[in-house]
């Protein structure tokens, strides 16, 4: 079970990382500040990783307590990753240093990774195959 749950983990954050390559690739012709842009989505992907890590790590840790227990630490858990993306963002939008859009952009990679899991899946089996 805990191969398979790794597995899972490191489709999710190929997938994440595939989102920001598309988006860089694709997303930094269209706007003026490339570099800022360029940061910002970056930002967002390492979000992205840190909250998809944290939230393996968090189910794993859940498992072992009770339902109740484990229900006040997964919302304890939830709390923490938004209040992360919100301070990521904020410190975007605050230095000036990357555009807190493109950082948002990039903490989505989590949702599409996500959802691209399953296909990714099948896509990785068979190249082990």
């Amino acid at each position: 079970m805990k191969k398979k749950i790794n597995e899972t983990l490191a489709e999710l954050l190929i997938g994440i990382l595939f989102w920001g390559v598309i988006w860089q690739a694709g997303g930094v012709w269209f706007v003026r500040d490339k570099a800022g842009c360029s940061l910002g989505l970056w930002a967002g992907i390492l979000t992205a990783g840190v909250c998809a890590v944290h939230m393996y790590r968090s189910l794993d840790r859940a498992l072992d307590l009770s339902e109740k227990d484990a229900q006040k630490y997964m919302m304890s858990r939830s709390m923490m990753r938004y209040g992360l993306i919100i301070v990521v963002l904020l410190v975007l939008m605050i230095t000036e240093a990357g555009n807190p859009l493109c950082g948002f952009l990039g903490v989505m990679g989590l949702k599409t990774a996500a959802y691209l899991q399953p296909l990714l899946h099948k896509v990785m089996e068979k190249r082990r195959r």
